[in-house]
């Protein structure tokens, strides 16, 4: 298990806030399970960390657990909860260890962000991302861009938010083009390149020429098929339009976003348990859909003419 400290976390304003914590009190405790050079999830996450730091001085800390096995989680999530106040853990992949831990700390706040939605908890939070809801749009773009009429979506473990995630792709997709063809593939590893890689080109070898990916350290093995065969994708969830002609657009979910905003509602005293949800409802810091160069005007009418729905409550997507 590797482990990294990052000192400087806190107080700066803390004392203005209605319920405030003590500056010996702000020991927070974050799990990111992945890689934070994986550009997703993961390294979304760490500039959550990061902001964090940023924002609040220098006067408290933060302990960030990194990059674990999945079997590990527990472990992490219980050497966390002993030495801070409030607990921060990433992917819906955390879930069931966070809410074993946070039953055996009562003391201690606990706040997942992802995951499916909880039904109860005296000490838990748990952010829905609203991953699902982006991926409709995802869709979208995917099947507009399409010049083959067959698209696909990858990712690793077949967890509820990415299984939501990938029902919201397919349905996205149709609704922009009735005719498109979909194909989603689980590798059952957010990381395993080899894996993310023979995948893709299967869906390549059935027609995909636009591909929407849910995978942390795996990702290069998708892109690499693409570069092979020459193909598009579209990324998330941390915009980088420019940086690489492989992608015509990325999904932009606030991992770190949410990160922060745990961190900054526990230290202002604002924190609450139970299910809370974000997305584009949220804001472009939380959710939204960037389309790469000069975007076609018809798709960026229709991506604006979506999004837009989604807020109003005109379509409805799945939770996750």
């Amino acid at each position: 298990m590797r482990r990294r400290l990052l000192t400087g976390i806190a107080l700066g304003a803390l004392l203005a806030a209605a319920t405030p914590v003590g500056a010996q009190d702000v020991k927070v405790g974050i799990l990111v399970p992945g890689s934070q050079t994986d550009k997703g999830f993961m390294q979304s996450a760490y500039g959550g960390a990061k902001k964090v730091e940023e924002t609040y001085g220098t006067k408290g800390k933060v302990q960030v657990i990194e990059n674990i096995n999945y079997a590990d989680m527990e472990q992490a999530l219980t050497q966390l909860a002993t030495n801070n106040k409030f607990v921060v853990a990433v992917s819906g992949a955390s879930q069931a260890a966070m809410t074993k831990v946070s039953k055996r700390f009562p003391d201690v706040k606990f706040n997942l962000v992802g995951g499916a939605k909880i039904t109860e908890a005296t000490n838990m939070a748990q952010y829905d991302m609203r991953q699902a809801e982006i991926n409709f749009v995802s869709g979208a773009v995917a099947a507009m861009s399409s010049k083959t009429g067959t698209v696909s979506f990858v990712a690793g473990l077949e967890i509820p938010g990415v299984v939501n995630a990938s029902k919201e792709f397919e349905k996205g997709a149709k609704y922009a083009r009735p005719d498109i063809k979909t194909i989603v593939v689980f590798t059952g590893s957010f990381d395993d390149v080899a894996k993310a890689k023979e995948a893709t080109l299967a869906t390549i070898a059935q027609g995909a020429d636009v591909h929407v990916h849910v995978m942390n350290k795996g990702l290069p093995g998708i892109e690499q098929a693409a570069r092979e065969k020459g193909t598009k994708m579209i990324g998330g969830p941390l915009p980088a339009c420019g940086s690489d002609p492989l992608y015509i657009a990325y999904s932009r979910t606030g991992v770190g976003y949410l990160v922060d905003y745990a961190v900054k509602s526990f230290v202002e005293g604002t924190w609450k348990p139970g299910p809370a949800s974000f997305g584009l409802k949220a804001g472009p810091e939380a959710s939204d859909m960037v389309l790469c160069g000069t975007p076609d005007a018809a798709i960026k009418a229709k991506v604006d003419e979506i999004k837009k729905a989604i807020i109003d409550g005109k379509i409805v997507t799945l939770d996750g």
